[in-house]
């Protein structure tokens, strides 16, 4: 089995069976060597340094009812709320003064937010802070609502694409929602000249090894610029409430392996690592991970942007914890740093 590690570190490539053979396998001692194997290659790349992105979520309404998600439209309990411009670039002038370069605006697929709001948003933004990078987190748009977002000043934009299983993913969403609309978007985005990221959950529903292979063959053939993964974790007003969160130790070799297929990729240590286990962060970031997002939504809307149950939305995620996550990553050899964060050969 170290074997297939070190071919997929001289190669970036395996074959299916072979990535099969590493997500099944149990042993602590090929899995303690996976995960040395993508520190190594991390800080080769991008040495020691972690990325700090200022995450704000703008607004909780979406249009879509996607199952799993705490926002979905079908969801009668969610306290809904917007932010206003004032709202975000308040967020965005305190987010620089600590030290932030990247902002990350990401909501629920809200009609509200109609291209010509987005575009003053972006502009308002972009002229305060010129130096700064601005990642879009909101869904699926057209070719050319992504292109003037991009014209605009956007710098990035995330977008998972949850699976690359078209029969998987229909039992992910509803019928509207198709795979093939999820990936052309992708595809458009990159045309247009974004930095690109995708993603997915691991442990969702009806999830399987087989899926998981597609996944990342998907990753490696997009080649993205960011990855964003992390555990399943149910929400209590979804159709999925029932379903068992998903593995923490399987997404860390996910982590891992991502990094190793894509040794330039940007990576985050997700929220969603850090509610299930509280070292979950620094985890993620000695699997291969770099990228962290605190939080610099206002206070008092962070606990309502519930995408899953249980969100950690206070204290070390927030990012008035900047200081002690600092410590943190200090405490297991890296460091935050002052700087946009970009992929490296974007």
């Amino acid at each position: 089995m170290r074997t297939l590690v070190d071919r997929l570190v001289a190669q970036q490539q395996l074959t299916d069976e072979e990535l099969r053979q590493l997500l099944l396998c149990q042993d602590v001692g090929v899995n303690r060597y996976l995960r040395q194997q993508a520190q190594a290659v991390r800080q080769r790349v991008y040495g020691r340094d972690v990325y700090i992105r200022g995450l704000i979520e703008f607004t909780n309404y979406c249009r879509n009812n996607c199952y799993y998600c705490g926002i979905r439209a079908g969801n009668s309990f969610a306290q809904r709320y917007r932010l206003s411009n004032a709202d975000i670039l308040t967020c965005c002038q305190q987010g620089y003064q600590l030290g932030f370069r990247t902002f990350v605006l990401q909501g629920g697929e809200d009609p509200y937010f109609t291209d010509a709001r987005m575009l003053e948003i972006i502009s308002a933004i972009k002229s305060a802070y010129p130096d700064c990078a601005l990642t879009l987190s909101i869904g699926e748009r057209s070719f050319a609502s992504y292109k003037a977002f991009f014209d605009a000043g956007a710098d990035r934009y995330l977008l998972r694409h949850e699976t690359a299983c078209p029969a998987h993913y229909a039992r992910l969403h509803p019928p509207q929602l198709q795979l093939s609309a999820r990936k052309q978007c992708l595809y458009d985005l990159k045309r247009i000249g974004f930095q690109v990221g995708c993603g997915f959950m691991v442990g969702s529903p009806y999830q399987t090894i087989d899926t998981l292979i597609m996944d990342l063959r998907f990753i490696k053939e997009f080649q993205p610029h960011m990855v964003g993964l992390g555990p399943f974790i149910p929400h209590q007003n979804t159709p999925f409430r029932d379903f068992p969160a998903g593995s923490i130790s399987l997404s860390l070799k996910l982590l891992c392996i991502i990094r190793l297929l894509l040794p330039h990729v940007l990576l985050p240590a997700t929220t969603a690592l850090g509610t299930l286990d509280k070292q979950g962060r620094e985890e993620g970031i000695l699997s291969g991970a770099n990228v962290i997002m605190p939080n610099l939504s206002p206070a008092q809307v962070r606990g309502k942007y519930l995408l899953y149950d249980n969100k950690a939305f206070t204290g070390d995620e927030a990012a008035e914890g900047l200081q002690h996550i600092q410590q943190q990553l200090n405490n297991i050899g890296y460091h935050v740093v002052i700087d946009r964060g970009d992929c490296i050969g974007a």
